[in-house]
């Protein structure tokens, strides 16, 4: 038998018959109403686990993971506030039922069923996937929380801290809130939340303020693999800069005791607390998880009798709360309502095309308080010296210095956090100086790990900052790039554009550097950034271009809450010569502070209409160079650079090729996955004209004297340009 209905009848039976199972005493910890409260959260968690079942069995539902075994979580909801922002645990149905219940207007029932039934109607992901969510609850969704939700949870207590000391325009928690997040006792494993706690303690230990709630939900096993007995206490009790609190999360006085306690302390000292619950997992882990096939049948006839809402009954009774009889036609009642208001949810309408997924992967755009622009007197203190010498050109590395800076004293909500771009000023001196004129609050040297990095500023984002990360070598993306792909990008897609986290990732990056680091540090693959929806990838090869579609980049984030990367090409941060040594001419004064360059233009050098060699980053530095060997030869090309990576600029593209005989891509990165396959595919669907590409070699980079021999270089594009018009 299924079982899901063997707990159902064995709850039925033992409250009918007494036999409950044995456990401490009530504390006084909830009243009489509010422990019947939570009771009634209980068994609506339990009821929306059996007819999410249900409709799965009749094809009316989809995947699901159940909650039953962690209803006790309702008594952390008891514990915090309405307005905690909550990041929570995929078992947490109970958590999302009670904190409705402490705000008005809300149709929990029937919010979460059309959830179940993945239909549009779903007010918080719209039917792209059941989800647990809400904005009205403070609770942005959630998909597959193995940990990937950590880091920003710390990211966003750290904001709420930061905001006390300088409220950005769009703040969205309180001031005295605090954030929490929970997890299972498997995920605690995971490499993730190992940082994001790491990060936590770190920056804890140094007094900085995070109100943090970790609540780990520990059942023993994670899918088929049991959990080793007393592992969790003996890893997270003893952790620096963090309290430990452990409760019976079968025993919802107990929980709602010390839930109290831990949040008190995260709330009052401002440091994080970590919440350590027992639980049991009832029914399997997902789906048709058949828990027998990998457990003794012992074992979990022996959890589910440890039912946790045998635990509250038993709790309430003797408490004199609730007698027996009453929790069961509580029960009942609850269960035969669910499954009635299943049969209508199931009727709803649901997504059908392609656009109607796809309508919350851009989110919609929002109201922002206009500036006028720094004003003199804020830049001449700001710049000092440097003033004088914007009207000299300069190589990248400063324009984009200068760039920061002006945007830094536009928008007081920016701030930006990496290793070592404090004090320092970054490997390459990029945010030198930056650290001086802002302070440690926007300028946040933070420890090495990218997954806390990114995590940071996601949280920073959720409370209306706007966040400026950088990550240190394109390489050390790959340490955390599900940050990116599976936390800041899919926000709005599974909140409808109800919640978001808009940010400007600065990446130095790409090849062509001298003797340095290998592949570590000369990276040539932006495929893994490619493939994120709704990403927006911006990639300048000159100064005065990256000061402009930086500061596009941070009107896209702030007023159109999109996720960016900047990516600088590292190897022409510092370059001043073109063709020669001391002609100074890849370098270029710095623009107007009002200048940007939009997605959907390109730039174009020259009007050649022999052939069009399409490129960007390195490519373009490179192509520039040839051109002039070609002209040199009677090819007459013009040099197309691309820009913006993602979304490709395909209109501009098109139009900027036109009077062409032939098209030559030019491209830094590997063949294989690289910006060429797109580019040919564009070109060939869309004109008549030959198409060929040069890329670089499916190969990671040497470092020495071979470090530029897997990529393009001026003679082999030279090369190339010749055989594409053959």
């Amino acid at each position: 038998m299924d079982r899901a209905e063997i707990v159902h009848q064995n709850f039925q039976s033992r409250l009918s018959s007494g036999e409950l199972p044995a456990g401490r005493a009530p504390t006084d910890a909830l009243s009489k109403t509010e422990a019947v409260t939570l009771y009634r959260a209980q068994c609506l968690s339990r009821a929306l686990d059996r007819s999410s079942r249900a409709m799965q069995k009749a094809g009316q539902g989809f995947y699901t993971i159940g909650s039953s075994g962690h209803e006790g979580m309702a008594a952390v909801a008891h514990a915090l506030r309405p307005d905690d922002i909550a990041f929570l645990h995929y078992r947490d149905a109970a958590f999302q039922i009670a904190r409705a219940g402490q705000v008005p207007g809300q149709n929990i029932t029937w919010d979460m069923l059309l959830s179940f039934a993945c239909s549009s109607e779903d007010p918080i992901s719209g039917g792209r996937h059941k989800v647990l969510g809400s904005k009205a609850l403070m609770i942005p969704p959630q998909t597959s929380t193995i940990a990937s939700h950590l880091p920003k949870a710390m990211g966003v207590a750290y904001g709420i801290g930061l905001a006390r000391r300088r409220p950005p325009e769009h703040r969205m928690l309180p001031s005295d809130g605090i954030a929490m997040a929970s997890f299972g006792d498997a995920s605690a494993n995971h490499s993730t939340a190992q940082g994001a706690i790491n990060a936590a303690g770190w920056a804890s230990v140094q007094s900085v303020p995070l109100p943090l709630l970790w609540v780990c939900e520990d059942n023993g096993i994670g899918i088929s693999t049991q959990t080793p007995k007393g592992w969790i206490a003996a890893s997270m009790r003893h952790r620096p800069g963090m309290k430990y609190f452990q409760a019976d999360g079968l025993d919802m006085y107990d929980t709602a005791r010390v839930a109290a306690e831990a949040a008190a302390y995260a709330r009052h000292h401002r440091k994080p607390a970590f919440l350590h619950l027992t639980m049991v997992r009832l029914y399997g882990h997902a789906g048709a998880d058949l828990p027998t096939t990998y457990l003794p049948v012992t074992q979990v006839e022996a959890e589910e009798a440890n039912d946790p809402l045998l635990h509250s009954v038993r709790l309430l009774e003797a408490a004199g709360a609730l007698s027996r009889a009453d929790a069961l036609a509580i029960y009942d009642e609850t269960c035969a309502r669910v499954d009635h208001v299943a049969q209508e949810a199931v009727q709803r309408p649901r997504l059908q095309t392609a656009s109607d997924v796809m309508a919350s992967i851009i989110p919609p755009k929002r109201s922002c308080a206009p500036t006028n622009g720094p004003s003199p007197d804020a830049r001449a203190k700001a710049f000092g010296s440097d003033l004088k010498q914007m009207a000299a050109p300069q190589p990248m590395s400063r324009l984009i210095n200068w760039a920061l800076t002006d945007l830094m004293l536009d928008h007081g909500e920016i701030t930006l956090m990496g290793e070592d771009v404090g004090r320092k000023g970054g490997v390459y001196g990029v945010t030198k100086g930056l650290h001086q004129r802002f302070g440690t609050d926007r300028l946040i040297d933070t420890l090495l790990d990218e997954q806390s990095i990114l995590g940071l500023a996601i949280g920073l984002a959720h409370n209306g900052f706007l966040p400026m990360p950088e990550i240190q070598f394109l390489a050390y993306l790959h340490n955390a790039e599900d940050q990116l792909r599976g936390e800041a990008a899919t926000l709005s897609f599974f909140s409808k554009g109800q919640f978001t986290n808009p940010m400007v990732l600065r990446i130095a990056g790409l090849g062509y550097q001298k003797g340095f680091g290998g592949h570590f540090h000369n990276d040539n693959s932006l495929a893994v950034l490619r493939d994120i929806p709704g990403l927006i990838i911006a990639c300048p090869s000159s100064g005065p271009d990256a000061a402009r579609m930086l500061r596009e980049c941070v009107r896209l984030a702030r007023e159109e809450q999109r996720v960016v990367v900047f990516v600088e090409p590292i190897a022409l941060y510092p370059m001043r010569d073109l063709y020669e040594a001391g002609d100074g001419g890849w370098m270029g004064t710095y623009p107007d502070p009002g200048q940007r360059i939009g997605l959907d233009d390109v730039g174009v050098h020259g009007d050649g209409t022999d052939l069009a060699i399409v490129t960007y980053g390195n490519g373009h530095y490179l192509s520039r160079q040839a051109q002039t060997k070609l002209a040199q030869q009677g090819i007459n090309a013009r040099v197309i650079d691309m820009r913006w990576v993602a979304p490709v600029p395909e209109a501009a593209l098109i139009d900027a090729i036109q009077g062409c005989r032939a098209v030559l891509v030019v491209d830094e990165c590997r063949r294989t996955g690289g910006q060429a396959e797109g580019l040919v595919t564009l070109f060939t669907e869309q004109t008549d004209l030959p198409v060929s590409r040069l890329a670089a070699e499916d190969s990671f980079i040497a470092t020495g004297p071979a470090y530029a021999a897997t990529m393009p270089s001026c003679n082999s594009i030279v090369s190339a340009a010749k055989e594409a018009l053959k």
